[in-house]
């Protein structure tokens, strides 16, 4: 038998009513939008790089080889969801990351994608 299912079928029904009374499914499908969201690599190396700096449109198309026209469909996309925010000044609209729930999330995401190994 595999080691990673139950060899039979079972489950603590007080636990499964708890655990699913006390989701917030709304909350959760927001969070799939949003790991969906991140899971694009361009957006997520944008995100990454806001960790570290506040960005304008060209330098974020700087780090991400990609084409201004581009950085700025991917940050507004962002900026829609909430996950960035936009300041003008002067010509330049310059980002940075909501807040440092985001920041944390992204940081995260990137330490655990390097810890990872091959289990195969």
């Amino acid at each position: 038998m595999s080691q990673e299912t139950c060899d039979v079928y079972s489950f603590d029904k007080k636990t499964v009513e708890l655990i699913r009374n006390n989701t917030p499914q709304e909350d959760i499908k927001k969070a799939g939008e949003l790991f969906k969201l991140l899971a694009d690599p361009t957006r997520l190396k944008i995100a990454y790089a806001l960790t570290f700096s506040e960005l304008c449109v060209c330098d974020a198309a700087q780090l991400s080889d990609i084409s201004t026209a581009v950085a700025s469909h991917h940050l507004r996309t962002m900026k829609n969801f909430g996950l960035v925010r936009v300041r003008k000044e002067g010509k330049l609209a310059i980002y940075q990351l909501d807040d440092d729930h985001v920041k944390e999330l992204v940081i995260n995401a990137v330490v655990h994608a390097g810890e990872v190994t091959d289990n195969g």
